[in-house]
């Protein structure tokens, strides 16, 4: 059973196709953990979600105008953020009509931009590599850009590190000790972009959203302090992602050329699994701390009379 899996590994690790996916995937995963983390403790999974579904228009008009998806991606996700602080993320917290409006409309972008790339592009894979992306079709040439834009995503979120964490606890008291609210808010938007919009590229905009919030969530399960979650936060979505080529590459062994498991599914899968089982063993312990708390009360009550006696 070792030596099968020995060799399995060193046809993975061998892989230039795999070597892509694994620095990709891992700069992206570390990326969306470290500010899946504020997303979630912030109320904002909506606007990932939302930011996601715009970026998809970038990403579909890239391949209409011979562009990178990359930068289709990364574009249309930026501006998509400086237009959500413009109007107000309260807003988008609220999931209004007007807002629900705008991104339906993005999507109806998308899905024209999407029609005109097979039909005009030519490009019969654009839906699914926008929508669903692949880790193991990204141009080496990419990996570069992939890699800086991950390392500003993650400076951004360094820069203003005090003002997000005071601001996500208590807003008011942030405003009170002059905390530039407005700006830190600004700046976590524009790094939430570049972490959903890379996320796009590597497992498609449709599944980002898994990615951001998932490991995120996990880590708040497991630990209340928020720097360990954080950090905890991209090391399990690293995990997931790597474990996700890693079963995605042996499936086209154990299932065929045609019924080999796509690397987007394995990964959201992974997540999903991961997540579960996080909330499973924190109800258990919840559980069990809850039905000691009586037993501990009827212990302490005789020894606290023994002492008034």
């Amino acid at each position: 059973m070792s030596a099968s899996v020995a060799v399995a590994l060193s046809g993975f690790v061998s892989s230039p196709t795999v070597h892509s996916a694994l620095v990709v995937g891992g700069f992206v995963a570390a990326v969306t953990g470290v500010v899946g983390v504020f997303t979630v403790v912030r109320g904002q999974s909506f606007a990932g979600h939302a930011l996601a579904d715009l970026g998809a228009v970038g990403g579909a008009g890239a391949f209409l105008v011979g562009i990178s998806q990359l930068w289709g991606f990364v574009g249309a996700g930026v501006l998509a953020a400086l237009l959500m602080e413009a109007i107000g993320t309260h807003r988008l917290k609220g999931r209004d009509v007007a807002t629900g409006v705008v991104f339906a409309f993005g999507l109806g972008l998308t899905a024209l931009f999407l029609y005109w790339d097979t039909t005009i592009g030519g490009s019969s894979n654009a839906a699914v590599s926008v929508l669903f992306g692949s880790l193991f079709v990204i141009d080496p040439s990419v990996v570069p850009p992939v890699v800086l834009l991950s390392v500003i995503a993650l400076l951004l979120v360094v820069a203003v590190y005090r003002w997000l964490l005071l601001s996500s606890i208590d807003r008011d008291l942030a405003v009170a000790r002059g905390v530039p609210v407005r700006l830190a808010g600004l700046v976590f938007l524009v790094a939430l972009a570049l972490a959903v919009e890379l996320s796009s590229l590597t497992i498609g905009a449709i599944l980002s959203t898994a990615l951001l919030i998932g490991p995120a969530a996990t880590a708040l399960l497991v630990t209340r302090r928020f720097g360990v979650a954080v950090l905890l936060s991209a090391g399990i979505g690293v995990i997931e992602t790597w474990a996700g080529c890693f079963i995605a590459y042996e499936s086209y062994y154990w299932a065929g050329k045609d019924g080999n498991w796509p690397v987007s599914f394995c990964v959201v899968a992974l997540v999903l699994v991961v997540y579960v089982g996080a909330r499973l063993a924190s109800w258990s312990v919840a559980r069990r701390t809850a039905s000691r708390r009586p037993a501990e009360r009827a212990l302490r009550i005789p020894a606290e009379a023994g002492k008034v006696a």
